[in-house]
């Protein structure tokens, strides 16, 4: 998202958003709210504009008028990157298309990148990468493994699940949508190789193979796991191992969008689309994977594993498991 996108073109028009912005900043949704609709008769074509304008009203309590702000915003930025379709489906208008996601996801980590580090672990209590290597670490030793010929980290962003499995992968590629994110992880050698690519693309190349893949906080971006499960277990190598997080629900649908425009996932359904795509789960663990506007964010963290022709059953595995920890049998 460049500059010029996020600016109207009018400067008269600019200043009146500026002016809302500050109003906001202030508490004072609803004027602000009004303001930028006056503002946004001046530039009606301002897709970033009607955005802003959904965003206040959703702060003053103004859902419908929350709602025509956004499908605004929908009518002029079709490719989906400003989120509005997602704000949309998360209040059950419409459904979001793949493409829109992605240019969502990627737009939004683009401009993220050069403070994502500071942001996770200073402000936000990060944990998901060290718990995730603790777990991994424990189903290592269990089943005798004592490193990875090849890894993939999924989702890589700027490398803090690379920094705790670079002693454990002789070669180690990093993938990631945002280009912002790739040239800041290029930039720390952590992984022998870094791709810009969508996940479905990385996994679905000719000639992927991996003995690890990894997905720290990445797959409360993805609407539907089972495609891209399918496709690790075929990446995989036998007996190679996955481990990613997720964030939880407890309701029956598989995944849901969360105001947050996170994905939240149900256990029961993780664990099936696992099964399906023929691996078996060997540990999860129910986390605080962070904070969020200063709340708990509730996850699970996933090893499984692609069996071999001589592995033992998963059930005579004595992970040592302490709750919150659970061994699937």
């Amino acid at each position: 998202m460049t500059t010029t996108f996020l600016s109207s073109g009018d400067l008269i028009v600019d200043r009146r958003a500026h002016y809302a912005r500050m109003l906001a900043e202030a508490g004072d949704f609803s004027s602000a709210a009004d303001l930028m609709e006056q503002a946004l008769e001046g530039a009606p074509g301002w897709a970033a504009g009607w955005m802003m304008a959904g965003n206040f009203h959703l702060k003053a309590d103004a859902l419908g008028s929350a709602i025509a702000a956004w499908q605004r915003a929908a009518e002029h930025d079709p490719s989906g990157t400003l989120g509005a379709q997602m704000h949309l489906a998360a209040h059950g208008i419409g459904e979001i298309e793949p493409q829109a996601q992605a240019a969502y996801v990627e737009a939004l980590f683009d401009q993220y990148a050069g403070r994502f580090e500071e942001a996770l672990l200073q402000k936000l209590d990060y944990v998901v990468p060290g718990r995730l290597m603790a777990l991994l670490g424990d189903a290592m030793r269990v089943l005798g493994i004592d490193g990875f010929a090849r890894g993939a980290d999924l989702g890589c962003g700027t490398g803090l699940m690379g920094e705790r499995l670079r002693h454990v992968v002789s070669h180690l590629t990093g993938v990631d949508i945002s280009a912002a994110m790739v040239a800041e992880t290029r930039d720390k050698a952590i992984y022998d190789g870094v791709e810009r690519a969508e996940l479905l693309d990385f996994l679905g190349a000719e000639g992927c193979v991996a003995d690890l893949v990894t997905a720290a906080d990445v797959f409360m971006y993805c609407p539907a796991l089972p495609p891209i499960f399918a496709l690790v277990g075929t990446v995989l190598r036998p007996g190679g191992l996955f481990a990613f997080s997720v964030e939880r629900h407890d309701g029956e649908d598989s995944q849901m969008l969360q105001a947050s425009l996170r994905f939240a996932h149900n256990r029961d359904a993780v664990v099936r689309a696992l099964a399906d795509a023929g691996l078996d789960v060997l540990r999860v663990s129910e986390e605080t994977i962070r904070r969020d506007r200063g709340q708990p964010v509730a996850g699970l963290l996933f090893v499984a594993r692609k069996p071999d022709a001589e592995q033992f059953g998963v059930a005579d595995i004595d992970m040592g498991a302490e709750a919150p920890v659970t061994l699937i049998n």
